[in-house]
């Protein structure tokens, strides 16, 4: 049985990398080498395909757009989150476990339901197509994942730990800044890997409440409608490399945090 479940993670492995292979080798090719040989090495590759890219749709406005989004909603989301996360799991009050519950609700709830009166009520506060109008909305649509997350970390932490900080003198800020947050720090660094992977290939709020500019997967999907019939696939899987790679290269220099929040999970 062990040849079965090899192959099987061999073909599960293949399914995932070969397209993200031909996505690489096609964003350094020619139209016509792409369509003759999908995965064949082209020298000199053909790196212009990327100021093509960058160039069309704006797409590099776009992506300093989509990066500064991506910082700035994690910028309030995170604090928000943690101290929610752990007022829930930390102190029993009436009502918490409801709370709890209808905050997780949120993650069933799918961003394009409310997209009519989320747009209607950004218009009516003048935050349609404003980079404070996205971020508040990204910051409430994440906000659900964010705190059924952490409140599970929070939750296991010891109760003996907060006695003894307690007992040494520290209030409640001192107690979550000092002891609680660098204990759970490992399920932050997931809540911020997974967060930025969606946050950073989110569609269709950007694509309702901006209207003028434009984030990375609102560029990209312009820019693949505007070349399919132009038949520039050089361009288009530039642009789709522009969205992978720096989501990927996060994880890879992250991924130990993600390991090491399983194992604590494990362990606990």
């Amino acid at each position: 049985m062990k040849w079965l479940r090899n192959g099987l993670l061999i073909g599960f492995g293949a399914v995932v990398i070969l397209p993200v292979l031909w996505v690489f080798f096609s964003s350094v090719r020619g139209n016509q080498e792409i369509l003759n040989s999908p995965f064949a090495v082209t020298i000199p590759p053909a790196f212009d395909n990327f100021g093509k890219a960058w160039g069309a749709q704006n797409l590099g406005a776009a992506f300093i757009l989509s990066l500064i989004v991506t910082l700035l909603t994690l910028v309030f989301l995170i604090p928000i989150g943690g101290m929610m996360a752990y007022a829930l799991s930390r102190y029993q009050f009436r009502g918490s476990g409801l709370i709890l519950g209808l905050v997780t609700l949120g993650m069933l709830f799918p961003n394009l339901l409310a997209a009519v009166p989320l747009f209607l009520m950004m218009a009516d506060m003048g935050l349609d197509d404003s980079l404070v109008g996205l971020v508040m909305a990204y910051v409430a649509y994440s906000l659900s994942f964010t705190v059924f997350v952490l409140h599970g970390f929070f939750a296991a932490l010891p109760n003996e730990l907060a006695e003894a900080a307690t007992i040494d003198g520290a209030g409640h800020w001192s107690l979550f800044l000092r002891v609680m947050v660098p204990l759970a720090s490992p399920g932050i660094w997931v809540v911020v890997i997974f967060n930025v992977i969606g946050l950073w290939n989110e569609y269709n709020l950007a694509k309702i409440l901006m209207l003028q500019q434009k984030t990375l997967p609102v560029g990209l999907a312009d820019l693949i409608s505007q070349q399919q019939y132009a038949g520039d696939w050089g361009a288009i899987f530039a642009g789709a490399v522009l969205v992978i790679f720096p989501v990927m290269t996060l994880y890879l220099f992250l991924k130990d945090k993600v390991q090491q929040a399983m194992l604590a999970g494990a362990i606990k």
